[in-house]
């Protein structure tokens, strides 16, 4: 891990600090594996009236889904088309693995494909968008590109008779009115949100001391943002400290310095921080170290589930949990949706439930080095749909 400039300064001053919040964390936190069933019957948790429910929430999202839970019926297959993939940047885990899903999936149904990275601007974006649409293709996946964002784009797209499928591309699930997006796939952001809520209750039974970071510049951030401080101060024993605004492209220089700076403002009282995004817990690691502040005694939760998270959460490097979108599935979902367009059939409505993450089943997720895949046949179950 990258050690910066900026959190040196801060980290040799805060020993006292660090060693203040040690103390308070091993007097405050419960169960510290952050899954599995170690602690569920602690009497600590006995006054906290949240606990029972927050508790089953999280145990339930803990289990790895099995079942298929999607459309099993639908049309077949639409022949000879031709999709292209517009990924908001190719460096972004959560758009580069939905894209694999697309590829995947499009050659199973029969379909040609194309990849167009958007490189993670604005402007990009627009011409990844505009080269897509020059290539007059019979289908669009736009991966995490905001449609409200790239509405002329689009409405040059459907004007051509080009269908157009998001992912991440508004804040919630559903066809998006205007520019016109036959649907966009998601987990709903306020489950999302109110799951990693419920693993910081029951977890810490009821004993947590929580900072929360987003980016209000995007409203699904705001969504998740908000679900998760509703359900923290649902819990009258927790501490609702502060929400931070950090956003996302600012990270890595952002940071290191913010989180040693937390540690100093809350001392004792800080037992978890987290976020709409796992990205904000890559540059964190070296300045915790230099505070003296254990991995086990600072929890980390996030959200989308990448591969780093995978890896620190099976390391117990900081991260204990993570909330994953299950991406390869979602990019079978994406030709799904599409091939339901091409023949003048309704969206699916499918949304796949929601899945934490912790170090007791992070090597059970289903995917390779560190994604989750989960183990309920939706490849075999999109082919029987297709007739392929």
């Amino acid at each position: 891990m990258r050690t910066y400039r900026s959190a040196r300064p801060l980290a040799a001053g805060l020993a006292a600090g660090a060693m203040l919040l040690l103390a308070g964390c091993s007097s405050t936190l419960g169960d510290s594996s952050g899954g599995g069933d170690g602690g569920k019957d602690q009497s600590a948790s006995g006054s906290c009236s949240l606990y029972p429910a927050a508790r089953k929430s999280f145990d339930k999202a803990e289990s790895l889904p099995t079942s298929w839970t999607g459309p099993t019926t639908g049309p077949k297959a639409a022949g000879g088309k031709f999709v292209v993939y517009v990924s908001t940047d190719e460096r972004n885990g959560g758009a580069h693995g939905v894209g694999q899903g697309v590829r995947e999936a499009a050659k199973a149904i029969g379909w040609r494909f194309q990849l167009i990275d958007g490189k993670g601007t604005v402007s990009d974006q627009a011409a990844a968008l505009n080269q897509a649409v020059a290539l007059k293709p019979d289908g669009i996946v736009l991966g995490s590109v905001d449609a409200a964002g790239q509405k002329d784009a689009i409405r040059r797209a459907t004007a051509q008779g080009i269908e157009v499928v998001g992912w991440h591309s508004a804040a919630r699930p559903g066809p998006i009115a205007d520019p016109e997006v036959f649907t966009n796939l998601s987990t709903d952001p306020a489950v999302i949100g109110r799951a990693t809520s419920d693993w910081v209750i029951a977890t810490s039974h009821c004993r947590a001391g929580v900072v929360i970071l987003t980016d209000s510049q995007y409203e699904i951030a705001r969504l998740k943002a908000d679900a998760m401080r509703k359900r923290i101060k649902e819990c009258g024993e927790c501490s609702m400290l502060e929400t931070t605004e950090v956003p996302i492209a600012d990270v890595s220089q952002r940071m290191p310095q913010l989180i040693t700076s937390l540690v100093q403002r809350y001392k004792g009282k800080l037992t978890h921080v987290i976020g709409i995004n796992d990205g904000y817990f890559d540059y964190t690691a070296s300045s915790l170290r230099s505070a003296g502040v254990q991995p086990d005694r600072l929890h980390f939760g996030g959200q989308d589930g990448t591969k780093a998270a995978f890896q620190r959460i099976a390391s117990g490097d900081y991260q204990q949990a993570t909330v994953p979108e299950p991406l390869n599935l979602q990019g079978w979902q994406a030709v799904d949706e599409l091939n339901r367009a091409f023949t003048g059939k309704k969206p699916s409505g499918f949304a796949p439930p929601v899945h934490v993450v912790v170090a007791g089943n992070v090597h059970k997720a289903g995917g390779d080095e560190g994604s989750y895949d989960p183990p309920n046949g939706y490849r075999d179950r999109y082919r029987a749909i297709w007739g392929r």
